[in-house]
């Protein structure tokens, strides 16, 4: 834990001490502050840097800079409850300006990062330095019962940042590993509000993907003016590792920047949001997309590190690309990657399902979870005259849908939980559905 605070200490991005510490062109600054002011009706200093995400000198500087060119004024009046702040407004030419600049860009609020300072934030924190080691995968995976040497071979792919490709027969914890790995990288980043590049602004927090660690030690509270220094720059938020889980429903547009016509705002990738994290395709060959096209998308990032986007304009440029992809399927790698693909993806891990043993004790934990006593006459009776059936092919999920359909049947009958042989028949029915013809 001592490891991972200094990682987070060392990786902060340096604070701001003068606006060209922005990177940003007075033009853009003034724009967004008006916009800001204009959309979120704010009028002391303390609440439009927090708004604007700039530490409280630096926002007066720009409030005083638009106030000598005439497009905000005092509002002559002091706030009582806010240590005496004095009030601002904009002016009608204020107003004005806030409007032409809305009309290029809807984007308002937080300052963005230019894509360069950027890069720079990603090489210190970047998820290959992370040192994970093999106390650190079995914590966050204690509640799971894996398969004998597995840890062996997620680990190293796990600590090198590379690509894993997750495969094996359905129903036995592969989404279950792949957010245990997420949960091992147990230390924070910071995430911009928004990149800047190219005069255009690109937003990048997620709350959907990113989770903030509390509230920022740097954010102007009670209006107050005194802080004159921020720990770090003040236009990130220190949060949690990212994950991007996707299914099904993962296309390649995606992974595109996504550009709203309406407000003429850029949106992040799912790629670009998922720097410094993890980016699980769940149910690798179940998309729309085949999976060798999805793969052919992700061979530039995963070799060189870094992605290439593309503007309405058509200009392209590069974007880093430090993210461990976990790939998920049930399918056998051969059946949907050619040779080339498959070599790209760094380590290729199996996934079985359990040995008679490990159902046995995942059963029992599931049972007991779920307030079922167990019965020996039931699991003998499982194991005997059910699994032959099927070629005694076990499955993690099994347990789970077993004991969810005696639950059911338990309560159906008004009775207490309990395992019953003919109990167990009745859940096997619903665990498989006959290969017939119907007739219609």
């Amino acid at each position: 834990m001592n490891i991972q605070i200094s990682q987070t200490e060392t990786a902060a991005p340096p604070p701001l001490r003068q606006l060209s510490d922005t990177g940003l062109t007075p033009v853009m600054m003034r724009d967004i502050l008006l916009k800001t002011v204009f959309r979120k009706n704010v009028d002391k200093t303390s609440e439009i840097a927090q708004a604007i995400a700039l530490p409280i000198p630096l926002t007066q500087i720009l409030i005083d800079t638009l106030r000598d060119l005439g497009l905000m004024q005092a509002t002559g009046t002091l706030h009582a409850t806010s240590s005496a702040e004095m009030g601002f407004q904009l002016t009608d030419s204020g107003k004005a300006r806030a409007l032409d600049a809305l009309n290029q860009s809807e984007y308002y609020g937080p300052m963005p990062v230019p894509l360069a300072d950027y890069k720079a934030q990603v090489k210190r924190q970047s998820i290959r330095d992370i040192k994970l080691t093999r106390a650190m995968l079995e914590a966050s995976m204690g509640h799971l019962i894996l398969p004998q040497g597995l840890l062996d071979q997620l680990g190293p792919a796990v600590g090198s940042g590379r690509s894993v490709l997750m495969y094996g027969p359905p129903g036995n914890g592969k989404s279950s590993i792949a957010e245990g790995i997420r949960k091992a990288m147990g230390d924070n980043i910071y995430i911009p509000h928004a990149l800047a590049y190219a005069g255009q602004v690109i937003t990048m927090f997620d709350p959907i993907v990113h989770t903030p660690v509390g509230p920022s030690a740097d954010t102007p509270e009670n209006g107050s003016l005194r802080k004159s220094a921020s720990r770090h720059d003040t236009r990130y938020l220190l949060c949690t590792r990212p994950t991007v889980m996707t299914g099904g429903e993962l296309t390649l547009s995606m992974l595109d920047l996504n550009y709203n016509a309406v407000s003429r705002t850029y949106q992040a990738s799912l790629q670009l949001k998922s720097t410094g994290g993890v980016f699980i395709v769940d149910d690798l060959g179940r998309q729309e997309e085949p999976p060798q096209a999805l793969i052919n998308r992700w061979i530039v990032p995963m070799e060189n590190a870094y992605d290439i986007l593309a503007l309405q304009s058509g200009e392209k440029f590069e974007v880093p690309f430090d993210t461990l992809v976990i790939f998920s399927t049930n399918f056998h790698p051969n059946e949907i990657f050619d040779q080339a693909a498959l070599r790209r993806i760094f380590f290729k891990v199996k996934i079985d399902g359990p040995t008679q043993e490990q159902f046995l004790k995942i059963f029992a934990l599931v049972a007991k979870k779920k307030g079922i006593p167990l019965d020996q006459a039931s699991l003998v009776h499982l194991l005997r005259h059910k699994y032959p059936s099927i070629g005694h092919n076990y499955a993690n999920y099994h347990p789970v849908f077993l004991c969810d359909q005696i639950k059911a049947i338990c309560d159906f009958e008004g009775i207490t939980y309990q395992m019953r042989p003919d109990f167990i028949d009745r859940a096997w029915e619903n665990l498989f559905v006959k290969d017939e013809k119907i007739v219609h």
